[in-house]
């Protein structure tokens, strides 16, 4: 509670550690020490981490300041275009007891003394500084400290933890590595069809659209209500608006049919239900770090959910006490000699 940032570093280091761990295994298989696997498999991340950020920063810093300086443009077509439209079909006076100018005038001011999104990636680049070195120890010491909680683990229990942790471990890590790529295939192509479709802010909404496609159908809403309303404040037509819906039919086709069968499958065995819960729960309880660790949680606790379910059917619990039929003495036939006692 009283360090989350640090404990929010430590738990993303972790994660890198573990979704790392197989590729280092797999070069010490190949006859490398395990400190120079360790070092190549961090130093590959931290490369695509930093080409990432020379190629995103740059971008988005634009993105976002074009979006702060089209705040009018949006405020107007609210308050002159879209309230009027909901206030003729509903009967009811938003604009009585809503000021949306005084809510976008907050909202520019606030980036205005935050000094512009430069700043603020400085300032997370800043507080992330230690994120290789944490991933670093985590590569190098994995299988030490897997070892080391193992032994904790009382001998009785030892061979039911072991397969349940294995378990775990291989359906959070499909699940993971395969979702990660599903939201940057989907980023990219959302931020190129509404590039493409001509919107001033269409890579920003198709990166965003991207990261939240790990909470089920939140992604392809945001591509929808985000590019719907930068299309019709920007152009105010139908035919850009089509351009929009091309681009997210476009991209549920490829995701449903393609990305998600073949990436993600049914790993994790969570009802979308669940991880919308797992995820705004975590983040409402422990912010950052909370929706960082929310479908690790959520995967481990389905799995021994569905170990607690399999001892309970096959328990006297559940079966109940079977029937004994126990024959009477006066039941015997004659002649059968002395009926069997209870």
């Amino acid at each position: 509670w009283l360090l989350p940032p640090v404990l929010g570093r430590v738990a993303l280091a972790a994660l890198l550690g573990w979704l790392g761990d197989p590729l280092v295994a797999r070069l010490e298989r190949a006859r490398f020490a395990r400190n120079a696997a360790a070092i190549l498999v961090c130093s590959a991340m931290s490369l695509l981490l930093l080409v990432a950020a020379v190629i995103l920063v740059p971008m988005l810093e634009q993105q976002i300041m074009t979006l702060v300086h089209s705040l009018p443009g949006y405020r107007d077509w609210f308050v002159g275009t879209a309230l009027p439209w909901v206030e003729q079909r509903t009967g009811l006076e938003i604009l009585s007891w809503l000021d949306p100018e005084r809510l976008f005038t907050l909202i520019r001011e606030h980036w205005e003394r935050a000094g512009g999104i430069a700043a603020a990636l400085l300032g997370l680049l800043a507080n992330i500084v230690l994120l290789p070195v944490l991933t670093f120890f985590f590569l190098r010491d994995w299988d030490l400290l897997v070892a080391r909680v193992g032994l904790l683990v009382p001998r009785d229990h030892a061979d039911t933890v072991r397969t349940l942790a294995r378990e775990s471990d291989a359906v959070l890590g499909g699940f993971l590595r395969g979702q990660f790529l599903v939201m940057l295939i989907l980023g990219v192509l959302y931020a190129i069809g509404l590039w493409g479709v001509g919107l001033d802010l269409g890579i920003l909404i198709g990166i965003v659209a991207g990261l939240l496609t790990f909470v089920p159908y939140l992604g392809p809403a945001s591509i929808v209500v985000f590019g719907g309303i930068a299309a019709m404040v920007q152009f105010g037509d139908w035919q850009h608006l089509a351009g929009v819906a091309v681009v997210f039919t476009v991209g549920q086709i490829i995701e449903s049919y393609w990305l998600t069968p073949k990436l993600v499958g049914d790993r994790i065995g969570l009802h979308p239900m669940a991880v919308i819960f797992a995820v705004t729960a975590g983040g409402t309880l422990f912010g950052f770090l909370g929706m960082l660790l929310a479908l690790p949680v959520a995967a481990v606790a389905n799995v021994l959910l569905r170990y607690a379910h399999e001892r309970y059917t096959a328990s006297s619990l559940y079966a109940g006490e079977q029937p004994r039929i126990v024959l009477a003495p006066d039941a015997a036939a004659p002649g059968d000699g002395p009926s069997p006692q209870a």
